[in-house]
């Protein structure tokens, strides 16, 4: 990191990480890799680096958790008699207890305050819009693939860790994560459906149901599709943060007028008939200009694709730049052209007062994805970020990126209610049959 770049830890939130950035006269635009929200580097009370996933530490054996306050992995203390913890040295503190779903095939780490359990009564919401005994993270999923199936387990061990991943990414971000116990009718929710003899399932989002065929979590399934789709990129954390795009669009986007109309004058017009927009897209293939105005050739087929692929992107962007700068990779050395880098002119409003520090994180992430990308290469393995991104998505990144800021100022909350979907009318796929019945503990909405 240049001398000119400065990493502080808030106080507020322990995993916060701020970065200031003051680029000295005459310097490359935006040569530092700027962190966009929290640190992904985690450490045990022993001092070992632990990750995301992990629920004890190999070196000490410590208990490890996420904690939804915390934004992160934090090392535990059991509380004496009892089946709760604190976070390690802090005794008098807040009291956690697993999430029912640890000792299940999902193998969630996630914690859940005291309160909330002890505050459950039979036949009642759980405290906080949880479900009873289980995590935020677990509390959204509906439908899970039937356990009975052998390779079931496994998939949704696999779906479950994907989107841990992209919820404690949402809730760093500041975005609203609402379940459906605390909000019936507009709350987030997940189904996770196999397919039956004449009912395929598609992945897709109605109405804040996001769909995921579980085939998705088989990786040579997954690499089949991609290779006969022709995508340079497939995989189920991308499915989770394109599907979540769709969900956003309804409650930050849809009920405010002002950002509506941005909207479709950097992405189009989303009343554009839908299915005939995709029908069209499947049978004569992407605009021939795609290239240069997308980010991908499926966010050609409509307004709603291109927010939710864009949307993606910036995930992606976000999540990976943190990760590199919690880990200490530095990408300032890499040599690239004055040509490759984006410049205040490229910007959707050049003159924001966030202006600079997006520009900073876009051109850190250019750099960045050079380092990734010989990574791969250097293991034999195909790229890690296989695109290109025109200037017209960097305005659109830009509008998503402002649009987080302020939605994280608001302090999480949805500006509205989710808008009214018809079903059918705005998924990125259509979810076609019921679940089996060993999965059916929900409806799926959609058509």
């Amino acid at each position: 990191m240049c001398a000119n770049t400065k990493v502080l830890m808030s106080d507020a939130q322990p995993s916060t990480v701020t970065t200031i950035i003051s680029n000295a006269p005459g310097e490359t635009p935006a040569e530092p890799l700027a962190a966009p929200t929290i640190t992904r580097a985690y450490q045990c009370q022993c001092g070992r680096p632990v990750f995301l996933r992990n629920s004890r530490c190999l070196a000490c054996q410590t208990p490890l958790g996420f904690v939804v306050e915390r934004l992160g992995v934090v090392p535990l203390a059991p509380v004496a008699g009892t089946d709760q913890f604190t976070a390690f040295g802090e005794g008098g503190g807040p009291r956690y207890v697993r999430c029912a779903n640890f000792t299940s095939a999902s193998g969630c780490n996630w914690m859940v305050p005291a309160e909330a359990v002890e505050g459950e009564t039979p036949g009642n919401a759980a405290a906080n819009g949880l479900l009873p005994g289980m995590c935020l993270a677990c509390s959204t999923t509906l439908t899970i693939p039937d356990q009975s199936v052998p390779e079931n387990p496994q998939r949704w061990n696999r779906l479950e860790q994907a989107k841990r991943r992209l919820i404690s990414q949402l809730l760093a971000l500041g975005l609203p994560v609402v379940t459906r116990v605390k909000d019936p009718a507009h709350g987030l929710a997940f189904d996770f459906l196999s397919e039956m003899p004449g009912a395929p399932v598609l992945t897709g989002h109605a109405g804040g149901t996001i769909t995921l065929n579980v085939a998705e979590a088989d990786d040579a399934l997954r690499e089949q599709v991609r290779a006969q789709m022709g995508e340079p990129y497939r995989t189920l954390l991308g499915h989770f943060r394109h599907e979540i795009g769709h969900y956003y669009w309804d409650i930050l986007v849809a009920p405010r007028d002002d950002w509506l109309a941005a909207f479709r004058d950097l992405f189009g017009d989303e009343q554009a008939d839908y299915g005939q927009a995709l029908q069209q897209h499947y049978q004569d293939g992407p605009r021939a200009d795609w290239a240069t105005q997308f980010v991908s050739s499926y966010a050609a087929a409509h307004p709603w694709e291109d927010w939710a692929e864009t949307w993606a992107h910036y995930l992606h962007m976000a999540d990976t730049a943190d990760t590199a700068l919690s880990f200490g990779v530095n990408a300032l050395k890499v040599e690239i052209g004055e040509d490759d880098l984006f410049h205040a002119a490229d910007l959707w409003q050049p003159d924001h007062p966030e202006a600079g520090h997006f520009l900073d994180f876009l051109n850190g992430w250019v750099r960045l994805t050079h380092v990734l990308n010989e990574f791969a290469r250097s293991m034999g393995q195909p790229d890690t970020y296989p695109f290109a991104l025109p200037h017209a998505v960097v305005r659109k990144l830009q509008f998503i990126h402002q649009l987080v800021l302020h939605q994280r100022e608001d302090g999480g909350a949805p500006a509205g209610q989710a808008a009214a979907s018809t079903p059918g009318t705005k998924q990125d796929h259509a979810v076609a049959g019921p679940a089996s019945a060993n999965e059916a503990s929900a409806p799926v909405e959609g058509g």
